[in-house]
């Protein structure tokens, strides 16, 4: 049987049992409200850190969220019961990043960042990204980081390390811009999370005790619910990671416990293949190189939800 290494609840190298990969989560659920059935109807997503969960929770949806680490779904249990936000391994690799940049770049520090994150004109967002901090120390700086063999490739498990697309350091770069230039940095808080490793003023935090929160692999939770039990599913990173023989079994799974007409949201870090982005440029989020939505056709042709 096919496995995920996202089983093994760790993102870096090293010995020891599963632990806390994701403190938030990074993916603008939006996305899901925008394309998603209306309220009432039956959906999963992945647990992670519970945001898009107590997202779908609060637009009504009838929710079940699911994670293979006992660990980060016994975060997400307290979170979404109003515990604490607390830093995953995600998060401190980010941190470490934003120290550097920190350090290295004016621009870059706590101060002068915190304006940047304010802004709510793209274009003024564009010019200050363009001419105050796309300069060419991030650029070096990113270089060391986050190009094969750089800091980052050479931390991440091997499953995990191929993910990261090439000339990773570009593409985030590219991402970046894309993002401040087509949404509001002031009210975008998947920006302000990567960045600032914080929230915007006023947020409050993921609340939503009554989902259902389910231990188990994904696909194995898909292939055991009842037939066509779910009217929609939100699968980010669920790919990254995992090799042919899982993603043939997800798509089976998904085809089972999907009811035809159903839709489903695929996220990836990888960078787009012959079928395009999708939906990234609506998702606010900066670490997404594809954003895919579909509805099942049963025995016909599945059709892809344009943006």
């Amino acid at each position: 049987m096919s496995a995920t290494p996202w089983a093994r609840g760790r993102l870096l190298g090293g010995f020891g049992g599963p632990r806390l990969l994701f403190g938030r989560m990074y993916e603008d659920w939006g996305v899901e409200l925008a394309v998603f059935p209306p309220a009432g109807a039956r959906v999963l997503c992945i647990a992670s850190a519970g945001d898009t969960a107590a997202a779908l929770d609060a637009a009504g949806y009838d929710v079940t969220a699911v994670d293979v680490n006992p660990v980060q779904l016994a975060y997400t249990r307290e979170r979404l019961a109003g515990g604490v936000t607390r830093e995953g391994t995600a998060e401190a690799v980010m941190r470490l990043g934003r120290g550097t940049a920190a350090r290295l770049l004016p621009a870059w520090r706590r101060t002068e960042l915190h304006d940047f994150l304010t802004l709510d004109d793209p274009r003024e967002q564009a010019c200050r990204w363009r001419e105050e901090l796309d300069t060419p120390g991030l650029r070096r700086l990113m270089r060391v980081a986050l190009r094969p063999g750089g800091a980052l490739a050479v931390a991440l498990r091997p499953s995990f390390a191929g993910v990261v697309p090439q000339r990773f350091d570009e593409v985030l770069r590219r991402r970046l811009e894309r993002t401040v230039c087509g949404h509001p940095n002031a009210s975008n808080p998947w920006l302000w999370r990567l960045l600032a490793g914080a929230e915007p003023p006023g947020t409050p935090p993921p609340r939503a005790p009554g989902v259902r929160l389910v231990r188990d692999d994904v696909v194995h939770a898909l292939e055991q619910a009842p037939r066509g039990a779910y009217d929609a599913v939100t699968l980010s990173n669920v790919l990254d990671g995992p090799g042919p023989d899982f993603a043939r079994r997800l798509r089976a799974a998904v085809r089972h416990a999907v009811r035809p007409g159903g839709v489903v949201v695929l996220r990836s870090a990888r960078e787009p293949g012959p079928g395009g982005p999708g939906w990234v440029a609506q998702d606010s989020s900066v670490l997404w190189g594809v954003v895919r939505v579909v509805r099942l056709g049963g025995d016909a042709v599945d059709r892809r939800i344009e943006p």
